[in-house]
C-alpha cells in the first residue's frame, strides 16, 4: 500500500523546499514512526508543525 502524501492545496506554484539536517539515529526513529502510520516523513513533520501551531493558538496557513 502506498504511503499517504500531503494533499493540502499548494496555492500558486510549488511549495517552498525546506532542508533539515538531523542525526541519522533521530532520522531513523522518525521514519519508523511515519512508517507505522503509513505516511511519508515529510507529511508526518508537516502534521506535527500544524498541530504545534494550533496548540499555540495559531491557525496554520497551508
Amino acid at each position: 500500500m502506498p504511503k499517504t502524501k500531503d494533499k493540502t492545496p499548494r496555492g500558486e506554484g510549488r511549495s517552498a523546499a525546506f532542508q533539515l539536517r538531523i542525526h541519522p539515529q533521530l532520522h531513523q526513529q522518525l521514519r519508523t514512526l511515519s512508517d507505522d502510520e503509513n505516511i511519508t516523513l515529510a507529511c508526518w513533520l508537516k502534521d506535527l508543525a500544524r498541530r504545534e501551531l494550533r496548540r499555540r493558538g495559531i491557525e496554520p496557513m497551508g
